[in-house]
């Protein structure tokens, strides 16, 4: 057999194979209509990471056109944003759409929602600088830093009215009300240029590399990561309404009574002077019911155990 015919016989024979691979993967991918229905079902069903999941697979495994590829990131988008509050992925999803499908319709919404990703993510000079490349004819010259005159400078390095802007937004609400005039923002300069120049020296003395502060460190990170936990699982999953609360109210109307010093009932406060107590007390009993069977599952789950018998 001539070498020529050989290779033709392999090429011809690595061809079948390949087409018989490419209908079995057809043969186990849904069609179509049923793949992307499916992954609707998923969602309405409540099932929002699954639906994601099969989303994505329906992006990466079927043709389809430029703007139905817009809309499915779309979608994905909106159930990070909407239903899973999970904002660095749904700012993904909105930047895809942005910068690979800058001719589609849903751009002007995107800006929007771009924006209030970054708000949540407490990026609010990012924010504001994807509103100025949204308003402006010539978004590739806007200059790239947070907004304002230059109010002070340390060494080569400005700081803007912006930056100042930025440090009190991140304050709580009772201490940034009482920065609301001209002489206490300049105080809250000066503070700030004497934090970033006493950083800068510490930073020279290789501070950071104290193990006391580096364990301080760790020990705020902690701290901060398992807040954010509880809020998530505790906090954020308290749901009741106006009949929990009356409910409540009457199971435990005498909490909430006037008495002497006997401890006697004097007066019985109605419904309507304390329920937003009631409502409050009756949050905090469900969260610690959620914390309390948490605690359970996880000391269950990591084969924690607590010898009491043994602490002095």
């Amino acid at each position: 057999m001539s070498k020529s015919i050989w290779s033709f016989l392999i090429v011809l024979s690595l061809s079948f194979m390949i087409t018989d691979c490419s209908r079995q993967e057809s043969k186990n991918m849904l069609p179509k209509d049923k793949a992307r229905d499916f992954a609707n079902v998923l969602y309405n069903r409540q099932l929002f990471q699954q639906s994601i999941d099969q989303y994505v697979s329906y992006l990466n495994n079927y043709d389809i056109d430029l703007t139905e590829q817009a809309n499915i990131n779309y979608t994905v988008a909106e159930i990070y944003f909407e239903r899973l509050r999970d904002y660095e992925n749904a700012l993904t999803y909105y930047l895809k759409i942005k910068y690979l499908y800058p001719e589609s319709r849903l751009v002007e919404d995107v800006n929007k929602k771009i924006v209030a990703c970054l708000e949540r993510l407490e990026r609010s000079e990012d924010a504001l600088q994807v509103l100025e490349e949204a308003t402006s004819l010539e978004p590739d010259k806007v200059v790239r830093k947070r907004p304002g005159a230059v109010v002070a400078r340390i060494g080569k390095r400005e700081i803007t009215q912006g930056d100042i802007d930025f440090e009190l937004n991140q304050l709580p609400p009772y201490i940034r009300s009482q920065f609301n005039t001209k002489d206490s923002k300049l105080q809250f300069l000066q503070n700030y240029i004497l934090t970033e120049l006493l950083y800068d020296k510490a930073k020279r003395e290789e501070l950071d590399k104290n193990p006391e502060i580096v364990e301080a460190a760790f020990q705020a990170k902690k701290e901060i990561m398992v807040r954010k936990l509880l809020e998530r699982e505790v906090a954020n999953k308290v749901n009741i309404d106006m009949v929990d609360v009356q409910n409540y109210y009457e199971a435990n109307s005498e909490n909430y009574a006037e008495k002497d010093n006997a401890g006697n009932v004097t007066r019985r406060k109605s419904f309507d002077e304390v329920k937003e107590q009631v409502a409050q007390d009756l949050a905090l009993e469900k969260q610690q019911e959620i914390l309390n069977n948490m605690t359970v599952q996880l000391m269950r789950a990591e084969s924690a155990e607590i010898y009491s018998d043994k602490l002095q």
